[in-house]
């Protein structure tokens, strides 16, 4: 959750205890200058904003400004950040950058809240929120800093991206253009906490064992390095379920009140609706560029959300989406090449920083021409960067694949009875792992693995097409309809959609670069199965959300739920392939299968279950996808 910037905040840290500057702050140092300032908010806290300012001024240049928890080091007026802005190319172009910490964290004076809820009704100057600190911060930087043209440009990415989307809401009018990079949208729903209400243990544990609460008056990090959590086991999945219930992980977070809160907060309540700030983005001023990355675990349903929020309610802004086939954050640096086993032989990150990025602030903040398309979206599978006048593209049409007999899939719905369907035995004891091989804490790159480990095990039903004559293009959000039952009052259903490649595809050519550190630089790729969507749903949440309700043991139900959106083209000679479990660990916590809050079950609660995934004329279980191009992938003939 939020750990590629909580990481580097860590690493700037480093360099604010006093140790020598290194080469890239040098550089920093000779073309500009460092500030640091308390700025006032109206309830009179006062937040730290450090400020870099060129020194050559032969013009007014614009302020970009980057609000973050996890600290603006390193602090003192001669110490440097190493680099600035969004990339390496904003340093050259010359802006004046702006990097406050927010409220309650680091160096800023107040109480820091988590995920701080958006008040849309203030009736004084003490009812403040991000929306606020944000204008009020950009109302001192253009009365009190020499040099700026009147325009503010704001970026940020996962919990700063969170800052930037409450920023743009009634923005200043200075705020003229606002980048929110893989935002909190909605914590509960699809970011970071859970997905469906489905808890993902292992990224918010290794998470909340570094972000932890500030202890008495502002200061600067504690230390320049967080102590390596030791789990005592180099597999997490052994780590996990030798904790036998949620519960226990509390022992190692006793002290986290954050940690606790998501223990507490079990349901779609008041703590989670007051933080999603997708509701309130309306009548958005801006220009709004949106970045998300295909692969990223932590904050895809982030980027989607925010995106169509505007798009639906602010028809007069400038709105464009940016996706890539990155993880969380990855197009801030490096080439952007690759993530795991695929190669998308092209510098994704490079080409993104350079011609998407830098173009949208030059043109908004500078006056610069260009040519901004409403989505520019890279397709994996063909590899291609395409533009598009909206996303999902015009041009799609919606179809339905239909899990079937004889473990295939289907355009045609099924003609079969009733009760036609396919069982298997959920073991909350035995749980399916998410990953092929051992690792500890939540893999980056977990949305690209082989699926072929999964496919073998009895508690994984796996449906494919024959191999397709032809490329098919899918964009967009996935539908998904299961009819099912189970012998349990609880359950959890993970859907995945799979690319399967042929078997006589090529392994990569050998490269002088070092592999990748993964257990799957031995993987080949003929017959690999690539994940290309997949997502859980905690079954008790199928009515509401708010008021779970249980199953009835053995009695038929239905859970409807979309999957984020795909940019992904399935090649001719691939297959398409689903697979659904009740399980994903440590990824998602267990559900033990039983009706109770699953932060208080105790080992007792967790029992077998008996699941049903229905494929017939009257309940047929199906995918709803967005499909660019005709291709109709018929049933495989029976196994003999």
């Amino acid at each position: 959750m939020r750990r590629i910037q909580l990481a580097l905040a860590l690493g700037l840290a480093a360099t604010a205890i006093g140790a020598s500057a290194p080469p890239a702050a040098d550089d920093v140092r000779a073309r500009y200058t460092k500030h640091e300032y308390s700025v006032p908010m109206r309830d009179g806290v006062r937040l730290f904003t450090a400020v870099y300012v060129p020194k050559e001024r032969t013009e007014p240049y614009p302020i970009m400004l980057l609000r973050t928890p996890y600290s603006v080091a390193p602090y003192g007026v001669d110490h440097y950040r190493p680099a600035l802005g969004p990339s390496e190319h904003f340093a050259r172009e010359r802006f004046i950058f702006a990097y406050q910490d927010v409220r309650g964290r680091h160096m800023s004076e107040g109480e820091f809240v988590e995920i701080r809820p958006h008040d849309p009704d203030k009736r004084s100057p003490q009812e403040i929120d991000e929306s606020t600190d944000t204008y009020d911060t950009i109302e001192w930087l253009i009365r009190n800093v020499p040099g700026h043209n009147g325009k503010v440009g704001m970026w940020g990415i996962s919990y700063p991206g969170f800052y930037v989307a409450a920023g743009m809401i009634d923005a200043h009018p200075a705020l003229v253009a606002v980048s929110p990079q893989a935002p909190i949208g909605d914590t509960f729903m699809g970011d970071d906490t859970a997905h469906n209400g489905a808890f993902f243990l292992a990224a918010n544990f290794g998470f909340y064992r570094v972000f932890v609460e500030r202890k008495g008056a502002p200061a600067p990090p504690p230390s320049p390095r967080v102590a390596r959590f030791e789990y005592g086991t180099p597999d997490h999945y052994d780590f996990f379920l030798r904790q036998r219930t949620l519960a226990g992980s509390l022992a190692y977070l006793k002290d986290n009140p954050y940690w606790q809160a998501l223990l507490e907060h079990t349901t779609y309540d008041e703590f989670w609706r007051s933080r999603a700030i997708v509701p309130h983005l309306r009548g958005i001023k801006p220009a709004v560029m949106t970045v998300g990355g295909w692969f990223d675990a932590e904050d895809l349903h982030g980027p989607l959300a925010v995106y169509r929020a505007v798009e639906r309610t602010s028809p007069g802004a400038t709105n464009v989406l940016v996706m890539g086939p990155w993880t969380h954050g990855s197009w801030a640096s490096g080439d952007g090449d690759r993530v795991g086993n695929l190669d998308f032989a092209s510098r994704t990150g490079a080409f993104y920083r350079e011609h998407i990025e830098l173009p949208f602030f030059l043109h908004h903040l500078k006056g610069r021409a260009a040519a901004i398309p409403e989505a520019h979206v890279f397709h994996t599978g063909i590899n291609e960067w395409r533009q598009h006048e909206a996303w999902p593209p015009r041009a799609a049409g919606r179809k339905r694949l239909y899990l079937s007999a004889a473990n295939g899939l289907t355009w045609d719905p099924p003609a079969g009875s009733a009760e036609d369907a396919d069982e298997y035995l959920s073991d909350p004891d035995r749980p399916v792992p998410y990953l092929g091989y051992t690792a500890v804490g939540m893999r980056g790159d977990y949305m690209t693995e082989d699926q072929r480990f999964a496919a073998q095990r009895p508690d994984v039903l796996t449906y494919r097409t024959e191999p397709l004559s032809g490329d098919l293009g899918v964009t967009g959000p996935i539908e998904v309809e299961l009819h099912v039952a189970t012998s349990g009052t609880d359950s959890d259903f993970v859907v995945k959609l799979i690319d399967v490649y042929p078997d006589d595809f090529p392994d990569p050519a050998p490269t002088a670069s070092p592999a990748p550190a993964t257990p799957a630089n031995a993987v080949r790729m003929g017959g690999y199965q690539q994940l290309v969507r997949g997502e859980p749903f905690r079954g008790k949440f199928r009515q509401s959300f708010e008021r779970p309700v249980p199953f009835e043991p053995g009695r038929p139900d239905v859970i409807r739920f979309t999957m984020p959106d795909v940019a992904h083209t399935f090649r001719r000679a691939h297959r398409i392939m689903v697979q659904v479990q009740s399980s994903w660990f440590p990824l998602v916590d267990r559900n033990p299968q039983t009706f109770v809050d699953i932060a208080k079950a105790k080992p007792a609660d967790f029992q077998k279950a008996t699941q049903r995934v229905y494929r017939s004329a009257a309940r047929p279980s199906s995918l709803g996808l967005w499909v660019l191009s005709e291709e109709r992938p018929t049933a495989p003939p029976p196994r003999r």
